[in-house]
């Protein structure tokens, strides 16, 4: 591997300025693998941050593109509609058997979550019933993104602590962890305690949504954790009327077998957000889905109960085509190869387990997600914890392309992925982690 840093222009996101990390130049890219300039071949064992769920370059995807470029690339949303975007939203419309009623576009999760946020507030604005709400209550491990609004919402952590006076009034709880239940509570004895204190506030206060991450928190850890949270804030939520908000923009699109979580957790949020793998990785896409007793509050002739948010690229057609073609995709044969994979991970999850012992912990495996926790003397759970980027760059001798979460290691490869690649990414997590026990490394 050439390890000689890239010069370059851009600033590279997440990345220590003052380091001199090597970069990867990737000239081109196909299924679960990319190529540098060198003409070595490495396996995207993370999809390319979750987005990639069918591979790289997927001929569908591709066709789709190429069909809509010959006739229409962008026209603006405002005042006009064009058969990409009504396709797309119809055809998402139907994953969720219409549990909502529209679709707003727009190009990235945090947006979308920005949208959803706004969409909230709003509606108790101009819900004739209710008196105006604007404060969430949020979760310790959630991240729903960097702009400002989804960085509000998220948990206070390192992405957000430099920007702490930005921060808009929220209500913080420690997050559900079915794994390391601060409660000691197993799953089958568990009475929702972690919910206590929420459950306490909610009802003494009025409040515009809850937003959480269902079954997963993504990006602050890969912690599972059990429906039955989701089933309480549904009924604290109805209880309470409060927006139950879920951020599927990581879960969505079938990454843990089934459309979306709230479907595998028979639990409907009041507005859902999701993006990254609706165009499969190809092009900027994301939607707020919002139910008909949302959306009626906005319908109405006073111009100020209208939603005044736009998106110069919403709905761009290009966006739309590809998003139609991979939702077609995961209708036809994505959901199928999701609960596949899952298989294929347990077994590889319970082989990992016996080689590597006390080392590793929490070893678990979720639709298309495998995740575990490297075991540290005193366990530093941060991001910036350096075992992840030691290993992130020791994986580098094996051409696999992992990018773990501080001490969390986690694989989440295409959908699509081959035998012979998930071969290459355990063998090789278990050689770097067995050197790295052989060389005193904790």
């Amino acid at each position: 591997m050439n390890s000689n840093p890239v010069t370059t222009n851009t600033w590279v996101p997440l990345t220590i300025q003052d380091e001199t990390e090597p970069l990867l130049k990737i000239i081109s890219a196909e299924r679960e693998f990319v190529t540098d300039e060198h003409g070595n071949v490495w396996i995207d064992a993370i999809s390319s941050w979750w987005t990639m769920i069918y591979g790289h370059r997927h001929p569908k995807l591709i066709s789709a593109l190429q069909t809509q470029i010959q006739t229409l690339d962008h026209v603006m949303l405002a005042g006009n509609i064009h058969e990409a975007a009504e396709k797309l939203s119809t055809a998402i419309l139907e994953l969720t058997n219409f549990d909502y009623t529209k679709v707003f576009y727009s190009d990235n999760g945090s947006n979308a979550i920005e949208i959803a946020l706004k969409l909230a507030i709003q509606y108790y604005e101009n819900h004739p019933e209710f008196k105006p709400r604007s404060e969430f209550l949020v979760f310790s491990n959630s991240y729903h993104g960097d702009s400002i609004g989804a960085m509000n919402v998220s948990g206070k952590n390192y992405f957000n602590r430099i920007f702490s006076e930005l921060r808009f009034p929220t209500k913080e709880f420690p997050a559900p962890n079915c794994m390391n239940c601060p409660w000691g509570k197993e799953p089958t004895r568990c009475n929702t305690e972690c919910l206590s204190d929420l459950e306490l506030t909610i009802k003494q206060k009025e409040y515009a949504g809850i937003v959480i991450e269902p079954l997963v928190f993504g990006a602050n850890g890969m912690v599972f954790y059990d429906k039955k949270v989701l089933v309480k804030l549904r009924e604290l939520a109805t209880y309470t009327n409060t927006l139950l908000i879920f951020d599927e923009v990581f879960t969505g699109m079938g990454k843990l077998g089934e459309f979306f979580a709230y479907q595998k957790a028979d639990v409907k949020p009041d507005l859902l957000v999701f993006a990254k793998g609706l165009t499969g990785g190809m092009l900027p896409l994301a939607a707020t889905l919002v139910p008909k007793f949302i959306y009626d509050t906005f319908v109405s002739k006073d111009p100020y109960k209208a939603f005044f948010h736009a998106h110069t690229m919403t709905g761009n057609a290009l966006a739309c085509s590809v998003g139609y073609a991979s939702i077609s995709l995961l209708k036809e044969e994505g959901i199928t190869q999701v609960r596949d994979l899952e298989k294929k991970l347990i077994r590889y999850a319970k082989s990992f387990q016996t080689k590597m012992g006390i080392m590793v912990e929490n070893v678990r495996v979720m639709g298309g997600i495998f995740a575990f926790e490297w075991k540290e003397p005193v366990a530093n759970d941060e991001y910036l914890n350096p075992i992840g980027k030691e290993i992130r760059n020791s994986l580098r001798n094996f051409h696999i392309l992992l990018r773990p979460l501080g001490r969390t290691i986690y694989v989440t490869p295409p959908y699509t992925v081959s035998d012979s690649s998930l071969d290459a990414i355990f063998t090789a997590l278990e050689k770097t982690l067995s050197g790295f026990l052989e060389s005193g490394k904790d």
